[in-house]
């Protein structure tokens, strides 16, 4: 049954000219991932996989960003992990009590819960690197943390000169699941990025080989639009070829393995000590605040671009 595009609750789903369209749509909270937003997507995905009159998929955000990364105020400040649902079955992993009961500081921590879920938004973010289609995503404004999955699942990045991309959780409380730094920037510029959780500018994402294009803000909808065009008149079986030979080599060097461990460690870093500490500081002043106390010894709160 194909999946119902009517009922999706954070992204929008549009096809015109051979290019389905996929636009993350909570402007409000800056795109911010939820539960729902992972398996919305990989619905996307595989409609536009179906459709035979898609070519390429082009993924956008709404608002004054493309994804600012999971939307964890309730989770940082109360342990609010969304609601029950008939997508998260009451008792199982995904069931929000589950994991409330999981995370809380006083109480004993079952990793492989952690896992189980954080596991289950990774193959909703895979869902583009495995997309028989290519995914070309448009980045404006900024693209941090588990916003980055999404970015670097797609095959083909544009990128706004002005946009701010990175992970800047490497610092507390994360570690990227997708694990594709490496496969998209190599080892030495992937760990300089993650040893200080800093972000590039859109033009220095270019320059470090992350994305394949920048532009002016003004001029950022017009090149992602010849490039979509360019790419939509090639035939689909040519395309779904091409993208099938290149991800051998990154699945070679062993990406689902890393993945693994990256998804792990992500839940490790949510009850280190220092974990700890940063959620308790998140209830006591706000999310908002306990980030900025993190970022401030850095010196690059809001920010664009690392300091060199």
């Amino acid at each position: 049954m194909e999946p119902d595009m009517s009922e999706l609750q954070t992204m929008t789903y549009a096809v015109t000219d051979r290019i389905a369209r996929i636009t993350l749509n909570r402007p409000a909270r800056g795109n911010g991932i939820t539960m729902d937003l992972p398996r919305e997507l990989a619905a996307c995905v595989e409609r536009a996989n179906l459709d035979p009159a898609v070519h390429v998929i082009a993924l956008a955000g709404n608002g004054s960003g493309f994804c600012g990364g999971y939307d964890l105020v309730d989770s940082a400040e109360s342990m609010s992990v969304g609601e029950a649902g008939p997508h998260r079955p009451v008792g199982s992993v995904l069931d929000p009590a589950v994991q409330m009961r999981n995370h809380a500081p006083d109480a004993q921590w079952d990793p492989m819960t952690d896992y189980a879920m954080m596991s289950r938004n990774v193959k909703g973010f895979m869902s583009l690197f495995h997309s028989e289609k290519p995914v070309v995503c448009k980045v404006h404004g900024f693209c941090v943390a588990g916003g980055t999955d999404m970015a670097l699942c797609s095959d083909l990045l544009v990128i706004a000169d002005d946009a701010k991309i990175g992970y800047p959780p490497a610092r507390v409380w994360g570690s990227p699941t997708t694990s594709l730094w490496f496969h998209r920037i190599g080892l030495e510029k992937a760990k300089r990025l993650l040893f200080t959780g800093d972000c590039l500018s859109g033009r220095e994402a270019r320059e470090w080989g992350l994305a394949i294009e920048s532009a002016p803000a003004d001029q950022l909808d017009e090149r992602f639009e010849v490039l979509l065009a360019r790419i939509a008149r090639m035939p689909v079986n040519q395309l779904v070829m091409m993208k099938l030979l290149l991800n051998q080599s990154v699945m070679q060097q062993g990406l689902h393995t890393t993945q693994v461990l990256g998804t792990v460690f992500d839940g490790i870093t949510r009850h280190t000590p220092e974990g700890y500490a940063f959620q308790q500081r998140a209830a006591e002043a706000g999310f908002r605040q306990a980030v900025r106390e993190r970022d401030d010894p850095f010196g690059d709160v809001g920010l664009s671009t690392f300091k060199g």
